[in-house]
């Protein structure tokens, strides 16, 4: 799934469905662009929200990358596909793009590779209100559920959910479009729903209205991973150090949030990246908390470290875009795409 849309949705348009556009996307192959004397480099993201690439700002405000001799610039463009494509035309050394967009690219030639797993749990989620009767996704056969828009990704996550528990669309369960946050908000005091697909920032917002909230989302699909850094291989051939160096930045950037007696510098840092998204103070806490959680592994996979990606669920997205038709055919070699060569080096 692609974070191409942030945490705040006011700042950018909706995203996460990017392998479909990411498969029809024509992508300039350009030179990997050196880094000048003083290791400056630039960093190309799908959305302008700090808190969606918290480990970044922590690393800046820490002062982290400058221990590793870098110079980082965060630009924020449109979408995990201009990711790529400022990646490929040497305008960017580094990148967050989504996993779909990657597997998209890759088809078409780029030589893009993910090393870095930033958002290793589904950034979407199912939510019930804490009082309600519902427990599982079985439990929402009859029912409405709510999404933020009929061509949102959160209603093809869903879907999957459903079809595999046999349940069809508009027979055993329909959905209703009521949009993102406060208005799934009234959505849900209405009764209107009785559950939500939603984002990390859905959730924040919800509850930031004084809502109750919990997740039932079936512990397999959080391995329909979101955004992660990646780079070109011809860029890694051209700066071997810049993946090491970003890397262990990050993961200490993660280090250093994960600690609750840190949180306030952790929002200070991000407000310092998007002075707009920390303005909320309470709000902003609460999509911190859901970006923690997200970031961090599942338990069946923690111990490998940050950034890791496990190799099953770089194939559950792999055949879910060939079957939805966002790949026109499987890749040759998944493994090309992905490389978790630096992990334990960052985790060290």
């Amino acid at each position: 799934m692609t974070n191409d849309k942030g945490i705040t949705r006011g700042m950018t348009r909706r995203g996460f469905g990017g392998m479909a556009a990411a498969a029809t996307a024509s992508f300039a192959i350009g030179a990997p662009s050196l880094l000048r004397a003083q290791s400056a480099i630039t960093f190309a993201v799908p959305n302008p929200s700090a808190l969606t690439w918290m480990p970044y700002w922590v690393a800046v405000g820490e002062g982290y990358f400058d221990e590793e001799g870098l110079a980082p610039t965060l630009e924020a463009i449109d979408g995990s596909s201009a990711v790529l494509q400022a990646m490929a035309a040497g305008q960017a050394q580094i990148g967050a793009p989504g996993p779909g967009p990657v597997l998209g690219a890759r088809a078409r030639g780029v030589d893009v590779k993910f090393i870095y797993n930033l958002f290793p749990k589904s950034v979407f989620g199912l939510l019930v209100k804490e009082e309600s009767a519902v427990m599982s996704p079985e439990d929402l056969r009859g029912t409405v559920i709510g999404i933020g828009t009929a061509d949102g990704a959160e209603m093809s996550f869903t879907k999957a959910i459903m079809t595999d528990l046999g349940m069809e669309e508009n027979t055993d369960y329909t959905f209703l479009p009521v949009g993102d946050g406060g208005t799934a908000a009234v959505a849900f005091l209405r009764d209107d729903v009785s559950a939500y697909a939603g984002a990390i920032s859905d959730a924040a917002i919800l509850r930031a209205r004084g809502m109750n909230l919990r997740e039932i989302t079936p512990p397999q699909y959080l391995g329909f991973f979101g955004n992660g850094i990646a780079m070109l291989e011809s860029q890694m051939a051209a700066t071997p150090d810049l993946a090491p160096k970003f890397g262990r930045s990050l993961v200490r950037g993660m280090r250093f949030a994960v600690d609750p007696a840190n949180k306030d510098t952790v929002l200070a840092h991000c407000a310092a990246g998007n002075p707009q998204e920390g303005e909320d103070k309470a709000f902003a806490a609460g999509l911190l908390a859901g970006a923690i959680d997200r970031m961090t592994p599942t338990d069946e996979f923690f111990d490998q470290g940050y950034g890791y990606q496990p190799p099953e669920h770089w194939q559950m997205i792999h055949d879910s875009a060939v079957a939805s038709g966002a790949l026109a055919a499987p890749l040759d070699d998944l493994s090309a795409v992905y490389t978790n060569e630096f992990v334990a080096a960052w985790n060290a």
